[in-house]
Parts: structure tokens; sequence; C-alpha cells
């Protein structure tokens, strides 16, 4: 239990941030909390996906999924509401 111990005061004051693996592979992370906000804004929206973590095998996928969305998305009103 000392070492976790170890573990979670290195996250608190050092702000490390631990990467737990399975076969290689990313499955977690374990880091400092993020401070929590009540409100989001669109213009935040580009930021908030490019801090998302790279997908794996399912990545070609999602894209397509994506695109579908993109296009068949309404138009965006003429003033910036969410900004």
């Amino acid at each position: 239990m000392r070492r976790f111990s170890e573990l979670l005061n290195n996250i608190k004051y050092r702000g490390n941030r631990y990467t737990i693996l399975k076969a290689g592979k990313p499955v977690a992370a374990v880091g400092p909390v993020e401070e929590v906000r009540s409100e989001r804004t669109l213009g935040e929206l580009p930021n908030l996906l490019r801090a998302l973590p790279p997908l794996g095998e399912e990545a070609e996928e999602f894209a397509k999924d994506l695109e579908e969305i993109l296009t068949h998305q309404p138009a965006m009103p003429e003033e910036q509401l969410w900004v």
C-alpha cells in the first residue's frame, strides 16, 4: 500500500501522469484531476477534441461516421451564438 501512496503523492505534488498498459497497449491513464467546469462553449470544441487520446483500430470507422454526420448536419446560424 505504501507504493500506491507514493504514486498518488507523485501525481498530486509533481503532476506526474501514468499510462497503464495491457499487452503493450495503453488502456487507461492515472493523473492529476483537472478542474471540472460545469459549462463548455462550442468555441472550446476544437481544443477539447485535440486533447482526446488517439483512436486505435477503430479510427477508420469512426472517421467514416464523422464524415456521415458532417454531410447531413444542418447549416449553422449566421450569428455565432455559442462562441
